[in-house]
């Protein structure tokens, strides 16, 4: 059976507090408002956020659990026939650490049971077909994360807001986009959407970061700056897009990321808080176990 004794990051904790950050009864909180870095399920008992190494300690902490329940979840699809399947599509403005972000929570995490997949700008064979067509077909398989650095939301937000699409036209991605993610919640995947907020002023400081860095040059590029010059209508397109896509089977985190350890640490608590709500237990043998100990025995 499995180890279902609590961690500290166990339950809701993350779910509820990053719910209550972003939303108020459902409906979404003005973006432009929320404070970024803020520290939501990671607080001291009178609201101020805890440090930074105490953050980092607790990533550090509950890796070996993420790696438990992350075999345990691949186990069952391939022992006992489980149907399950999580998605979770990162989001954000550039510098939001996206990347970084993906990077550490694989870390743990066996390849075998893990797709990741970075949506850039699309390929003429994909301007070809629908929008949704070329993320169809990297939807996770049964046992299998597929965590996706950008997503299907490009092209309801690079298109609102460089205007490469009509109201009519994003009216219908939108309805397009909840009837895939419903579809996807009626095959059994669990799908997570993160949109990592960061400010203005903390995006400048990293973009400058990368222009003082010989090492970090070859991230930076002059499109974000474009983006940046941009950012009023960015960040109204997100407050659309959320709004007109967040649902209980496809829920939005908006997660505060002006400090990037928290970030990292909020994420990581989701989808440990997501896997064990599963309740998953150890497959059971398919086969005769003592049968095999006396055959292995006799191979000696």
């Amino acid at each position: 059976m499995a180890d279902t004794t609590s961690t500290e990051d166990s339950s809701r904790l993350f779910h509820d507090a990053l719910r209550t950050f972003g939303f108020d009864d459902g409906t979404l909180r003005p973006l432009t408002r929320l404070n970024r870095r803020a520290t939501p399920g990671f607080e001291t008992k009178n609201g101020k956020s805890k440090s930074k190494s105490a953050g980092k300690q607790r990533f550090q902490n509950n890796t070996e659990r993420l790696e438990e329940l992350q075999e345990l979840f691949f186990a069952n699809a391939q022992a006992a026939g489980s149907k399950r399947s999580v998605l979770l599509l990162f989001q954000g403005m550039d510098t939001s650490g996206k990347g970084s972000t993906i990077k550490r929570i694989l870390g743990c995490m066996d390849p075998q049971g893990v797709q990741q997949v970075g949506f850039k700008k699309p390929t003429d064979e994909e301007l070809q077909h629908d929008f949704l067509w070329r993320i169809r077909k990297h939807t996770p398989q049964p046992g299998e994360i597929a965590i996706f650095d950008r997503s299907h939301y490009e092209d309801v937000l690079v298109h609102r807001v460089d205007k490469l699409a009509s109201p009519s036209e994003l009216k219908r991605r939108y309805g397009a986009i909840r009837q895939f993610e419903k579809d996807l919640a009626n095959d059994e995947t669990t799908v997570l959407k993160i949109m990592l907020h960061i400010s203005p002023e903390e995006q400048y400081e990293r973009l400058s970061d990368r222009l003082d860095r010989h090492d970090k040059r070859w991230k930076f590029s002059p499109a974000d700056i474009d983006s940046r010059e941009q950012w009023d209508e960015y960040m109204e397109a997100y407050q659309i897009a959320i709004e007109e896509t967040d649902k209980k089977h496809a829920p939005w985190f908006v997660i505060p990321a002006d400090r990037k350890w928290y970030a990292r640490l909020a994420v990581q608590g989701l989808l440990i808080e997501t896997l064990e709500s599963m309740t998953l237990e150890w497959p059971a043998a398919s086969f005769d176990i003592e049968e095999q100990r006396r055959r292995l025995d006799a191979s000696r």
